[in-house]
């Protein structure tokens, strides 16, 4: 792709032009205090976004995935017992990760579609009465199915049964765009990289780990050299890093920081629920249903869209790409072929969404599907005008 249209698929995001600029910059000595005035602000920033008072900060030179591995090496030994749903590609993938690093997964098989089943969570809990389970995983936004699960009922179902395991969250495709709240819900660890909700190039692993996150460190056995938090720490209390960090990336997170909580935050998740009405309204105009199976595990950052029976949706995005020079995702995993994906999070607007939406309705007229031109647009359009008149009113 090399034209200014913008992408639709789920990350890396839009990057805005003033953060593109912050992360191209001239190289710095690292080791000078100059790098530690950038980054104390970028961790302070990420704090305010977390909504936490108290969890510590890591950036690691890295994605999502090595986020995960960051959570599980520093807080845990060969054979302990996890619990997981595996209700999408990312929460499979993280299973798949603990599997490899001889963890205990036991894992609770979930429609792809729903979300996390906090109740059944309860149960599993209670009746681990040795408490062998020492993490509950959880995948707060499903990026392969558009999937939004209730993290605050997860912490009431280990509440509910007394239980002490942690819980880690991947936050990935859902920090920066919705609501999240890491101190309210009692997420010992959140997941989160760069190239999404905080609209830069991939390339950082963002962490917040809590108090008692930190304080199962110093028993884990699981080997980590790269992605050992207590070296990280060592360095930061240096104004540094224990090897040569990404510069660019960091100055880019202040900036995106600053962004986000200039904008505010609540204003920053009502925007991005804006955009994903408009979307989803097009989608029901069009016929067509979403891989979520209810209105409350709608994601307001991506939308799996399902096609036809013995359609195949990879036309849908190679034909997207190829004709009109714009990228939505594909399905993956267990819904792979049977839906496309329109995400609809970081530097968006109406306007920007009501352009992705127009070129899904023309890729699908193209190739055939019962989709009749100018549907999806209007319904886009009537759900921004309401919205927008409603703001009105209330400002």
């Amino acid at each position: 792709m090399t034209s200014q249209n913008p992408i639709f698929i789920p990350g890396p995001t839009n990057i805005p032009e003033a953060l593109r600029k912050a992360v191209d910059m001239p190289t710095i000595d690292h080791r000078s205090p100059v790098f530690g005035r950038m980054l104390h602000p970028a961790l302070e920033g990420v704090k305010q976004v977390l909504k936490t008072r108290d969890a510590q900060v890591f950036l690691f030179p890295s994605t999502g995935t090595g986020g995960w591995e960051t959570a599980i090496t520093n807080t845990l030994s060969p054979g302990d017992k996890v619990l997981a749903a595996r209700n999408g590609m990312f929460s499979h993938r993280w299973i798949d990760m603990c599997q490899r690093h001889g963890l205990d997964v036991d894992f609770v098989e979930t429609p792809w579609g729903e979300g996390i089943p906090a109740d059944r969570f309860q149960d599993i809990l209670t009746a681990d009465k040795g408490h062998q389970i020492r993490v509950v995983l959880a995948t707060h936004n499903e990026t392969a199915t558009g999937v939004v699960s209730d993290i605050a009922a997860v912490r009431r179902a280990l509440d509910a049964a007394g239980h002490p395991a942690l819980l880690f969250v991947d936050g990935v495709s859902s920090i920066g765009s919705m609501d999240f709240r890491m101190d309210d819900w009692g997420v010992d660890i959140a997941v989160t990289g760069s190239q999404k909700g905080f609209m830069l190039p991939p390339g950082l692993a963002i962490l917040g780990f809590s108090a008692k996150a930190m304080a199962a460190v110093e028993s884990a056995r699981l080997p980590r050299t790269f992605f050992d938090i207590r070296d990280m720490a060592t360095g930061y209390a240096r104004n540094g890093y224990p090897y040569t960090p990404p510069v660019g990336l960091i100055n880019g997170l202040n900036h995106a920081c600053d962004r986000l909580l200039s904008e505010g935050l609540e204003n920053v998740f009502a925007r991005h629920r804006r955009i994903a009405g408009g979307v989803r309204a097009a989608v029901a105009a069009w016929g067509l249903e979403l891989c979520a199976v209810r209105p409350d595990l709608y994601s307001d950052s991506v939308s799996a869209i399902r096609v036809p029976e013995g359609f195949d949706a990879n036309r849908i995005v190679s034909h997207a790409l190829d004709t009109y020079d714009m990228a939505f995702g594909t399905g993956l995993g267990e819904v792979a072929g049977k839906v496309f994906r329109i995400g609809h999070l970081g530097s968006l607007t109406d306007a920007m969404a009501l352009s992705g939406i127009a070129v899904a309705e023309m890729t699908m007229a193209d190739l055939g599907l019962n989709v009749r031109l100018g549907s999806g647009v209007a319904a886009a359009q009537e759900h921004y005008r309401q919205s927008t008149t409603a703001l009105r009113k209330a400002a």
